[in-house]
């Protein structure tokens, strides 16, 4: 808006100015005004110009924002994606242990079940201690049968 008030009002003096050369009258009075409304449009000139470069450089910050805006998305979503990945590593480390811990737990059945062996029979808890993780979801249980 400033920009345009004051090309207005260059526009204006500059006007003014050309209507003063070709006007006949008092030429010393009609010079001062000339050089006066010169020295004017001189001015306003330079403040335009002033405004543009403002101009251009807000919009060049603007414009390297944007762009950190967008690195900082690309990052995330990567982040995003190496997270996702590790929590279904996680998951199937998680059934894979739940499965080996069964596999554990009817080998030892087995093993106490024949029990000759041994001189003493032995519990689960001193072959195996195990915990089971909980998580804020549970996690799918795979069990693989072999024939």
């Amino acid at each position: 808006q400033e920009r345009r008030s004051l090309v207005a009002e260059m526009k204006g003096g500059e006007a003014e100015l050309a209507r003063l050369r070709s006007v006949e009258g008092d030429k010393l009075a009609q010079q001062d005004r000339a050089a006066q409304l010169e020295k004017e449009v001189a001015m306003l000139r330079e403040k335009i110009h002033h405004l543009d470069d403002m101009l251009k450089s807000q919009q060049r910050k603007v414009r390297q924002m944007i762009e950190q805006l967008q690195n900082s998305k690309t990052v995330i979503q990567a982040k995003d994606s190496a997270i996702q990945e590790l929590k279904e590593r996680v998951s199937y480390l998680e059934a894979e242990n739940l499965e080996m811990h069964d596999r554990i737990e009817h080998l030892i059945e087995k093993q106490v079940s024949r029990g000759g062996h041994s001189s003493r029979a032995r519990s689960k808890s001193e072959y195996v201690s195990s915990k089971r993780l909980t998580g804020p979801k549970p996690l799918p249980l795979i069990r693989v049968v072999e024939t």
